[in-house]
């Protein structure tokens, strides 16, 4: 999308059509744009003066940057008319079975692919053609289950009460979502109707569900868990760090929570009732249980090599814990830890045992989140220890965990915030 002076405005992901009851078809009020940083917003077709392939161009390059938010009677073309089930009255489109009379008497149904829009003599823009995809018999060209274009006119179906429930083919949504970060999902996944919002969800692998939730507000998080059966529910818990496992259980009913840990691998579920065990706001609370964790004849190769792994935070990465065995949290001894600075500038073969930085202060798992945030400003880390009483590591706190903890509970749902 481009301004009247050909300056990038950003790109377009979807449009906003209002569902009307009537026969008419759906009117278009605007187009969804992502931003440079990543915000959607709201551009009114009313700024709209060219639509070419490639490049849409408006009359102004001043638009508001306030985030995307839909109205009721508001749907989204890609996010919910795309892949909504309707039925089709067209004399030029085969029956099902491509026997009897025509789709133009008794109708045919279908799934919607794609849609065209125009602008109307009074500068309305309205969809006016569909395509979409015959759910029985065989198209034109002889494929079953071709694709068609039809007018709009000979599409019903467009109501919000068949948009809300019917069975979408989600993959096709799903697919502008491929690209974007689990943060940028989530924000994406918050602008949809709360039906759309729990299917597509659902949609996801465990793994990306899980990087999803953990960027979703507390309400939105419980609202999703609540939505999936007892077994998907608890396979995703798996999946997201013990920490962030633990803060959504802790939002929970205790008969919800109690019957997800019992479900979930008691390996997993053992960790994380630890985790519930102190309170949110406090260093245990905020623990990661899984650090870099090594013993002393570790060679500084392989925990550069633990540190490369893609599924540790930067911040996590930025430190190696040193312990007597056993690694798996609570350790043996705790006896110091390796910044990742001084592990790069060490000889690959040398051991870890040798380079210990034992002078950095730790964390008890009870000090409470004001003192975490001095530690952390004191010593410039972004993270650091958390030691028990009997020098056993218990984890280590990150800086964001510290800064989720600091921000508002509603900090997710900011309009300024930054992308």
């Amino acid at each position: 999308m481009y301004g009247p002076d050909g300056e990038s405005v950003g790109r377009v992901r979807d449009a906003v059509v209002v569902v009307r009851d009537s026969p008419r078809p759906p009117r278009v009020l605007g187009l969804v744009v992502e931003l440079a940083n990543r915000r959607r917003i709201f551009v009114p077709m009313l700024r709209v003066t060219g639509i070419e392939p490639g490049a849409i161009t408006l009359n102004t390059g001043s638009v508001s940057l306030r985030r995307l938010h839909m109205r009721a009677g508001e749907a989204l073309v890609l996010g919910q008319i795309v892949g909504t089930r309707v039925h089709v009255r067209d004399p030029d489109v085969p029956a099902p079975d491509g026997a009897g009379p025509s789709a133009g008497t008794q109708g045919v149904e279908a799934t919607v692919v794609d849609v065209g829009i125009e602008q109307t003599r009074t500068r309305d823009w309205v969809v006016h053609r569909v395509a979409v995809r015959l759910r029985a018999g065989r198209s034109r060209l002889g494929r079953r289950g071709g694709t068609e274009v039809v007018d709009a006119a000979s599409v019903t179906g467009f109501t919000m009460g068949a948009l809300s429930g019917a069975d979408h083919e989600v993959a096709m949504v799903m697919a502008q979502y491929e690209d974007l970060r689990a943060a940028d999902i989530a924000n994406a996944l918050r602008e949809l109707p709360a039906e759309r919002r729990l299917r597509l969800a659902a949609a996801f692998d465990d793994e990306k569900l899980a990087d999803i939730l953990q960027e979703l507000p507390d309400d939105d998080q419980s609202e999703v868990i609540g939505y999936l059966p007892l077994r998907r529910a608890a396979d995703v818990l798996e999946a997201m760090d013990p920490d962030d496992a633990a803060d959504l259980l802790g939002e929970l009913p205790v008969r919800q929570r109690e019957e997800l840990l019992a479900v979930m691998d008691p390996e997993d579920s053992g960790t994380v009732r630890t985790l519930l065990t102190y309170s949110p706001d406090t260093a245990g609370g905020m623990m990661t249980p899984e650090p870099i964790i090594v013993d002393p004849t570790t060679t500084v190769a392989e925990c550069l090599a633990r540190a490369r792994n893609p599924d540790i935070t930067p911040a996590a990465a930025s430190l190696v814990f040193v312990v007597r065995p056993p690694t798996a949290t609570p350790t043996g001894r705790y006896l110091g830890c390796v910044h990742l600075q001084r592990l790069l500038r060490e000889p690959p073969a040398e051991l870890v045992g040798g380079v210990l930085d034992n002078q950095l202060p730790h964390l008890r798992p009870e000090e409470p989140l004001s003192a975490v945030t001095r530690y952390f400003a004191a010593y410039n880390l972004v993270c650091g220890p958390v030691i028990d009483s009997e020098q056993h590591l218990l984890g280590a706190v990150t800086v964001d965990d510290v800064l989720d903890h600091l921000l508002p509970d509603d900090w997710r749902e900011e309009e300024d915030m930054p992308r």
